[in-house]
């Protein structure tokens, strides 16, 4: 299921949407109160939503922490608003939302309203897979990347490890690093379980290229990636299987 962060500053409203959210099934990546640190939770969290009210306390409102988190992040966002008012919904239709939720509102509608902007996301991964596949072809033992106008191949045991960033993602490896237009989970998809694994939202690792591991973080090649809870389970029962 998702993980979702509630940016309201109305603690009871928060509480509640926590609470029906948690029913539904799904994750709470955190609860913030002003623009400022939405901004800065998504930088270091990475959620698949962002519920946003658009009246904000503080210096700046809910359409300005999305504005600013879309210069670095495309996390979808889903607008919480009480306000109708003409120029108020003409600036958060400028910041291309996927959803607009009003208040007071009701379990059904936020249950519909999410599980339809799950399908975007769904439909939008597909297309970003149908597009990678001109930029990248996998295959069992090698994967063939588009690379200053020609496809060039790499092994993968020559792959240390693929980071996240925004739409595309970066293949680390002895030799370099290769951009691909791809997500993260669209490459994890790909890619054989048994020698790689997702360690972060950010992060898949080749196993084989582990150099140390620690509470919180596992090296590559000097490098220090963060593991997340999430798949640290997946990472040590891998790791004691080997």
């Amino acid at each position: 299921m998702s993980q979702i962060l509630i940016v309201e500053d109305d603690m009871i409203i928060a509480a509640n949407l926590s609470l029906q959210l948690t029913k539904l099934g799904y994750d709470i990546s955190g609860i913030v109160c002003k623009g400022e640190d939405a901004i800065d939770h998504v930088q270091k969290n990475h959620p698949d939503i962002v519920l946003m009210d658009i009246n904000l306390k503080g210096n700046i409102d809910g359409i300005d922490a999305a504005i600013a988190i879309h210069l670095k992040n495309e996390v979808p966002i889903i607008y919480l608003t009480a306000n109708h008012d003409d120029v108020t919904f003409g600036r958060a239709k400028a910041t291309q939302p996927y959803a607009f939720i009003s208040k007071p509102f009701n379990k059904i509608n936020l249950q519909r309203t999410i599980a339809l902007v799950e399908e975007q996301i769904k439909e939008k991964e597909h297309h970003q897979k149908d597009q990678v596949l001109d930029n990248l072809e996998v295959l069992d033992d090698r994967i063939f990347v588009r690379h200053n106008g020609r496809m060039v191949k790499i092994m993968l045991d020559q792959i240390l490890y693929i980071e996240a960033e925004r739409n595309y993602c970066n293949i680390i490896t002895k030799m370099g690093k290769f951009l691909v237009v791809s997500t993260l989970k669209t490459l994890e998809n790909s890619l054989s379980k048994s020698s790689f694994l997702r360690v972060h939202r950010s992060f898949i690792v080749n196993v084989s290229k582990l150099d140390a591991v620690a509470d919180s973080h596992l090296e590559i090649d000097r490098k220090v990636i963060p593991i997340s809870k999430t798949y640290k389970e997946f990472l040590m029962e891998r790791l004691h299987m080997i």
